[in-house]
């Protein structure tokens, strides 16, 4: 009986340790993110990263201002005492462009990492022959997922932005184009002349990161679909792929949607591959506004943008500008904003995974 108790203990001990750690943890951001959102309102949401200027006028008072205003300030009254003035980098304005960025890097990955993902489940667990060499193939696929992530940001920048036979849609090609070829009917060029720094490098980079979790979580959703459904749909005349598609995938969706939404919730936050491949710390306009040309041009310009990041930039105010008063507001709202969007994606997972099996009658 004892020893029943004391595992009891400890299994109970643990649980409650590890709730309580994450209650702190979400109290701790919550009391200090909270206040600095409801503060700034939705200029928080609107706004992008600005300088904050902060001096004393001629009362001896301190007067905060984002770089914009200060700029402006200064036009119209020349004669204005101003007194220790100082900076703070990206400690004024909102988040906008990070969120923009970090939805953009987001879309992308996903895009390839999910069309990919379901493809690659679907032909390991229903087409491929069981043997050595598919045994190899998960084990591969295992030791990927154990990568660290800034490995994927290395091989990222090595063959996403610096390698030169990756096609762009432009008007002007790089002096460093590989192969161009004029576009027919338009004043266009297809250009090799790779990625760069831009969104398609990132989110590819963030794809393939992603891919092992996708993989495993959608092959484990295929298995769990009996068999018998398979072999009623083939018996009734259907092909293969028929039965996959309405016997096996209609009943797998919930499993692949929880690891799609999984998979969100994971890139969403990583820093270290979108540091070399698609993030800087600052940039004055959002890539629609960048972007040039028209039709294709347009979206090929569009995408080879760079852009901000929420988690890069919690990374730049927290680590590399030197840390004060006026950059701590930036530093909570931030991680404040960035810890509702992974909890509201964790809840949708949960939320879409119950509707759908409820749904669906075996």
């Amino acid at each position: 009986m004892w020893r029943d108790l004391t595992g009891y203990a400890i299994f109970a001990f643990c649980t409650y340790f590890v709730l309580l750690c994450a209650f702190y943890i979400f109290f701790d951001i919550t009391a200090k993110g909270l206040p600095v959102l409801m503060d700034k309102g939705t200029d928080f949401l609107t706004k992008s990263p600005e300088t904050l200027v902060v001096f004393k006028d001629e009362a001896d008072e301190i007067v905060q201002m984002p770089m914009s205003e200060y700029s402006v300030f200064r036009k119209d009254n020349p004669a204005a005492v101003i007194r220790d003035e100082h900076t703070h980098s990206y400690s004024a304005g909102g988040i906008m462009g990070p969120l923009v960025g970090t939805a953009l890097l987001v879309i992308v990955c996903m895009l390839v990492a999910l069309t990919t993902g379901v493809a690659t489940a679907i032909f390991l667990n229903e087409y491929a022959r069981k043997g050595r060499f598919l045994n190899l193939v998960r084990l591969a696929i295992m030791n990927l997922a154990g990568v660290p992530s800034i490995v994927f940001g290395l091989f990222g920048l090595g063959v996403f932005c610096l390698w030169p036979w990756l096609p762009v849609l432009t008007y002007e090609p790089s002096e460093s184009a590989v192969l161009v070829f004029a576009v027919p009917f338009t004043d266009g060029w297809l250009s090799f002349q790779g990625w760069g720094t831009s969104i398609l490098a990132g989110g590819f980079t963030l794809a393939i990161m992603v891919l092992p979790v996708i993989i495993t979580a959608c092959e484990e959703a295929l298995k769990a679909v009996p068999m018998g459904f398979r072999e009623a749909a083939m018996a009734l005349g259907a092909t293969k792929w028929q039965a996959i598609r309405t016997a096996v995938l209609p009943y797998a969706k919930p499993g692949i949607m929880t690891a799609s939404i999984l998979g969100v919730t994971r890139v969403a936050g990583e820093t270290a591959p979108i540091m070399f491949t698609a993030a800087l710390a600052h940039k004055g306009a959002l890539p629609w506004q960048e972007a040039k040309g028209s039709g294709l041009f347009w979206l090929s310009d569009f995408l080879t943008q760079s852009v901000q990041a929420l988690p890069y930039h919690i990374y730049t105010v927290s680590a590399r500008i030197p840390q004060s008063e006026y950059t701590e507001p930036m530093q909570s709202g931030s991680v404040f904003v960035f810890m509702l969007l992974v909890m509201i994606f964790a809840g949708l997972s949960i939320y879409l995974r119950g509707r759908y099996r409820k749904n669906l009658k075996w």
